[in-house]
């Protein structure tokens, strides 16, 4: 064989054995998942990141996930849903109430004393009810998980609040429109905007505090534009925010059922009880960034915390009043979140 003749040999064989892996490299499906808060933010680095990297191992290199942090790929964080409904991403990460109304179901999960500490419980009696009650409102999509995070706690400016006539008056940051109601019960004036905008606000002085977890305060620094932060007896919170990682419909459709359970395996209820675990070390973290730069943190006597839940359980009752309007059994869902959370706390 001439020399000329062997290396064109040898070059074709070598295509040949290379070929499995430039067919599989070419199949890999690359999935875009775009989120509103930044790329050094707990949600991204201790959630976002490993559920990606889950799926990726659960499809042995079939999947790729790419992460686009902070509005990178354009618009702002209300749009995200219609951003994964229209196609125009892949998957969203996103707080439900930043599309007040469009997802009434779950808001049973986001009222104050049904969620009351624990975010491992809430997400997984979502997770069990999902099908059977939530999926409704989800349209367009297909959810990945839902998830909460530990709960709306009160951060002030300069006001220690420990009573709820202390909020009259007030004007308060909330993201649901659940926790707007929580705020008007309470005497004070809710103000809707996305979690990013605050630390300006509060400088501002255009709100005087918020209704947020801890987890949020090294991200934002709101330990530099805030005071005290405050929280019921036992952990007690103000209610919570669901948030959810959900695929264009179109796209999870047109997925392999072996690259579906990629997906599925990496979501199941062992990962809903870890989610829980991560905001709620994300919470303790927080909270001491803050106390560690001066600020106050306030726990309310049981029975301050009575006189808060005495206020707010008419929001409770105005919620079911709403949904059942729109022909939802808001009272059954309520039974059925109460429930769950209590049959999964301190797991």
């Amino acid at each position: 064989m001439h020399r000329r003749d062997f290396i064109r040999t040898a070059s074709i064989g070598a295509a040949t054995l290379a070929m499995p892996s430039i067919v599989r490299a070419a199949g890999v499906e690359t999935f875009k998942l775009h989120h509103f808060l930044g790329a050094k933010a707990p949600a991204q680095t201790k959630m976002l990141e490993p559920w990606a990297k889950a799926v990726e191992a659960n499809a042995g290199g079939a999947v790729k996930i790419e992460l686009y942090p902070a509005m990178t790929l354009g618009g702002r964080p209300p749009e995200l849903i219609q951003q994964a409904r229209d196609g125009i991403v892949d998957i969203i990460w996103t707080v439900n109430g930043y599309t007040p109304g469009l997802f009434p179901r779950t808001e049973a999960f986001e009222l104050p004393f049904v969620f009351v500490n624990d975010p491992k419980a809430a997400n997984l009696a979502m997770g069990e009810i999902f099908q059977s009650d939530l999926a409704g409102d989800y349209a367009g999509v297909e959810v990945m998980f839902l998830h909460v995070h530990a709960g709306q706690a009160i951060q002030m400016g300069t006001k220690l609040v420990r009573k709820p006539a202390d909020m009259a008056g007030l004007k308060m940051r909330i993201p649901t429109r659940t926790g707007a109601w929580v705020i008007e019960a309470l005497g004070a004036t809710p103000i809707a905007m996305p979690v990013p905008d605050l630390p300006q606000a509060l400088q501002k002085g255009v709100v005087d505090g918020a209704f947020i977890p801890w987890e949020i305060i090294p991200a934002l620094k709101i330990q530099d534009q805030t005071k005290y932060q405050i929280e019921g007896h036992d952990r007690a919170r103000f209610g919570t925010t669901t948030f959810q990682v959900s695929m264009n419909k179109g796209r999870w459709d047109s997925l392999s059922p072996e690259i579906q359970k990629a997906f599925r395996d990496a979501s199941g209820p062992d990962w809903l009880a870890e989610v829980g675990d991560i905001w709620r070390a994300s919470d303790d973290f927080g909270i001491k960034v803050a106390t560690d730069a001066g600020n106050e943190h306030v726990t309310l006597t049981e029975e301050e915390t009575a006189a808060f839940k005495d206020a707010l359980e008419p929001v409770v009752n105005k919620w079911i009043d709403e949904v059942s309007a729109q022909g939802i059994d808001g009272k059954g869902l309520v039974e059925k979140a109460r429930a769950g959370i209590a049959a999964h706390r301190g797991n």
